[in-house]
């Protein structure tokens, strides 16, 4: 709701502030008092583009501000969005310097355009002569029949499971895409994985191979050094261990003559026991050696396999090597999966498809259920608007699956019982337009959170009893909603919870607009000026007190 607008230095306005009703409020005037300046001032907090043309004083800046009392979840999710600051009362400021740098706020924090527009779409339905944009809307067309069938259990369940396929949906194109990319490189990931599983290489194979293979080729060499250890240290003419034993077994001969001794011919026979084995290894060594051509060519080749894929693979070790392996095992193991995945996919794709056709034929049943009496309803209250020969036709024809069912809804409209309808945004005038909307906003007022609606001129082209059925519609309207009209008629004007009336006053050499709310005897006043003349007759100042009971 708003509660108070304030203006400051914008067309004519110097200093303005106009505190508002939570119902019903209207504004008259006489034309060019300035009337609808305070939409357009009011427009700038709802994000409309700056003009510094607008500037009342060209040396100071224009500053509009809008105060809101809000219920917190009307907005909660826009300021979350935004990481801005919730309060129960909203203060939204535009700044306009002559220059023309333009700056918003709202609660103080700098805000830019869009944000402001969007925020504005929560707060204000404003609807201007010509203004066509929100009736002519599918969405908003959509939402209106809705509003009437009242199934939001039905939708959201309806919605949630079209959220659920969309993702599937989504989920099937990504595998797609990435079968096909996959089976681009299939293929040759196939061909080195077999190169890799012909290879058939075990854990540090190849480096085992190089050193058995430095053994192989040094055959010849090993054999001979050890033959010649082992025939100095056992075969030999005064074999080493030979005349170890018989070094030993003097210097043990001594050992009762120094007690130095024993000790020593210990230590000789242990180096005689370890050469022994010493001994022992070699030959057993030597007897393992053995020069072998056919395993060197064999080694040799496998080797340079293993190093041709190495280089090939850009890697340095076998186990390296192995994890490629692994890793092209499970590249083509995923590929040959994603068949099956697809078809499971598919399969639930199809499956939610069929639910969501059987649920959204649930939905489109019910608003066609609701769409002859909803046009019944409206063309009444056109008729009691004074336009009797309009007529609104809810058109729902099939369509693709969408969040909202499978139906492409149109308000279609004939001005003049031709029976030639064509959709609403096209073919309704201003005045038209704002009346179908009061009509239409009076059906769903209960079933839709609507924000504060403004009208500007709704009785365009109408008078007496049409224009007392339109402040009918719209005082009870105002019962739920708080309401801002702009009017020429005493019949609207007379159902007003707060009537204010804009008047140009001139000060020095300027003039200004300026705006009071009136008191119930000043009401009466000008309704009767609006009825009769600038000097009201009795029956006159009668009738305009009867409007205003």
């Amino acid at each position: 709701m708003l509660q108070r607008l304030i203006i400051k230095n914008y067309a004519i306005i110097d200093h303005l502030e106009v505190d508002f009703s939570g119902n019903l409020n209207v504004i008259t005037g006489e034309t060019g008092a300035g009337k609808s300046i305070l939409l357009g001032a009011l427009s700038l907090i709802l994000g409309e583009r700056a003009d510094p043309g607008v500037l009342f004083d060209k040396t100071g800046k224009c500053v509009i501000e809008g105060v809101f009392k809000v219920k917190k979840s009307q907005v909660a999710v826009f300021f979350q969005q935004h990481e801005l600051d919730l309060e129960d009362l909203l203060i939204i400021r535009r700044e306009i310097s002559a220059a023309g740098k333009s700056r918003a706020f709202v609660n103080d924090t700098p805000v830019n355009i869009s944000q402001l527009s969007e925020l504005s779409s929560y707060l204000v339905d404003l609807h201007q002569q010509f203004d066509t944009l929100e009736l002519g809307n599918s969405d908003f067309q959509r939402q209106v029949i809705d509003a009437l069938v009242n199934y939001p259990a039905t939708l959201q369940q309806y919605h949630t499971m079209f959220l659920q396929y969309q993702q599937v949906q989504r989920k099937y194109k990504q595998l797609q895409d990435n079968r096909d990319h996959a089976n681009k490189e299939l293929d040759y990931n196939k061909f080195l994985l077999d190169e890799l599983l012909e290879a058939d290489f075990s854990p540090n194979e190849i480096e085992e191979l190089d050193n058995e293979l430095q053994l192989l080729t040094h055959a010849e060499e090993i054999k001979n050094t050890l033959n010649r250890i082992f025939f100095q240290l056992k075969e030999d003419e005064q074999p080493i261990l030979q005349q170890l034993k018989q070094l030993q077994s003097s210097l043990q001969s001594l050992s009762s003559f120094h007690k130095d001794v024993p000790a020593l011919s210990e230590r000789l026979l242990s180096a005689y026991v370890e050469l022994q084995d010493i001994a022992s290894e070699v030959e057993s060594i030597n007897d393992q050696v053995q020069y072998d051509a056919q395993r060197i060519e064999t080694v040799n080749d496998r080797i340079a396999l293993g190093y041709r894929l190495f280089k090939k693979h850009a890697v340095q070790t076998t186990d390296e090597l192995l994890t490629i392996k692994n890793a092209l095992t499970v590249k083509v193991e995923s590929v040959l999966n994603l068949d099956e995945e697809l078809a499971a996919l598919e399969q639930e794709q199809q499956q939610l498809h069929d639910k969501l056709l059987k649920a959204a034929t649930v939905i489109t049943a019910a608003r066609q259920e609701q769409a002859s009496p909803f046009e019944k309803k409206v063309n009444t209250l056109l008729a009691q608007v004074g336009m009797p020969n309009a007529r609104l036709k809810v058109e729902i024809v099939p369509g693709e699956l969408n969040p909202y069912g499978q139906d492409n809804i149109e308000f279609l409209f004939d001005a003049n019982k031709s029976n030639q309808f064509a959709p609403v945004g096209k073919v309704a005038s201003g005045g038209e337009l704002s009346r179908l909307m009061l009509c239409i906003k009076s059906l769903v007022a209960q079933s839709v959170a609507l924000p504060t609606l403004i009208f500007d001129e709704i009785d365009t082209g109408i008078s007496g009893e049409a224009a007392r059925q339109v402040g009918v519609i719209l005082k009870n309207l105002a019962m739920a909603h708080q309401i801002i009209c702009i009017t020429h008629q005493p019949q609207i004007a007379g159902k007003a919870d707060a009537h204010y009336f804009v008047y140009k006053d001139a000060k020095a050499d300027k003039v200004t607009t300026s705006v009071r709310l009136l008191s119930e005897e000043e009401r009466i006043n000008k309704i009767a000026q609006m009825l009769s003349g600038e000097k009201p007759t009795a029956a006159a100042l009668e009738n305009a007190r009867e409007m205003v009971r």
